[in-house]
């Protein structure tokens, strides 16, 4: 009882004195996650405005890959990456192995399903509404999407929230690309694993209250933006 009481107290003392290590790995997640977040984002919303808004053969097809991938194990996008970035990959020319660039890549492609599906439930019943208005003002379909994304950007917000809260708790595919590399490629969770598999669970449970700390406010983002729009207002 008095080394778990030891221990969150030296962990409580490197939040509050922003430990020089703490900073700069809470830091490179942050950065990782929002670049990834950016990619993501710029991908998934105009492919659910698409989705929503044009008839084409296989679109329930799409739809039902969009929301199948939305389970897909995380470790196993992180094996796909690596086998393409590696040596012997087709993109191993490009060195990305073991880079955040890499990192970057595999949490855009676990999050992009999920952003995609959770917008494409909000456009879809935004589209219902537009529908007749849009198509009596003869617009081009550019026009309709771009309409779309606007008039629905705070559901929109909530799904890029949602893709940043499953992004940065992301450890097992982040593990396998990025190597989890001091000074590199250390982050949040893959550290939180490192420091307790060493022992240093001072420096684990830190790591482990910035995450806890990310992650509550991001779910209180979304909270707050969904009773905000229940509520009517923008």
């Amino acid at each position: 009882m008095v080394d778990l009481w030891s221990g969150l107290a030296q962990a409580f003392w490197l939040v509050v004195t922003l430990d020089a290590e703490l900073v700069e790995i809470a830091l490179r997640s942050l950065r990782v996650t929002l670049s990834a977040l950016a990619v993501a984002c710029v991908i998934a919303l105009p492919l659910a405005a698409f989705v929503a808004v044009k008839r084409f053969r296989a679109r329930r097809f799409v739809i039902a890959i969009l929301n199948a991938l939305m389970g897909l194990p995380p470790v196993v996008v992180g094996l796909i990456v690596y086998v393409f970035l590696s040596r012997s990959g087709p993109f191993g020319v490009m060195g990305l192995l073991f880079t955040p660039t890499a990192m970057i890549i595999a949490q855009t492609i676990i999050i992009v399903p999920l952003i995609a599906s959770i917008a494409h439930q909000s456009i879809r019943d935004l589209w219902q509404e537009y529908h007749d208005l849009l198509i009596s003002m003869n617009v081009t379909q550019g026009q309709k999407i771009r309409t779309l994304l606007w008039d629905c950007r705070r559901a929109l917000l909530t799904a890029a929230l949602a893709g940043f809260g499953r992004a940065i708790g992301e450890v097992g595919a982040i593990m396998i690309v990025g190597g989890n590399i001091d000074h590199a490629t250390r982050v949040l969770t893959t550290a939180i694993a490192l420091e307790t598999g060493k022992g240093e669970f001072a420096l684990a449970l830190a790591l482990g209250f910035v995450l806890i700390g990310l992650a509550i406010t991001v779910n209180l983002a979304i909270h707050w933006l969904g009773r905000t729009e229940r509520e009517g207002g923008w």
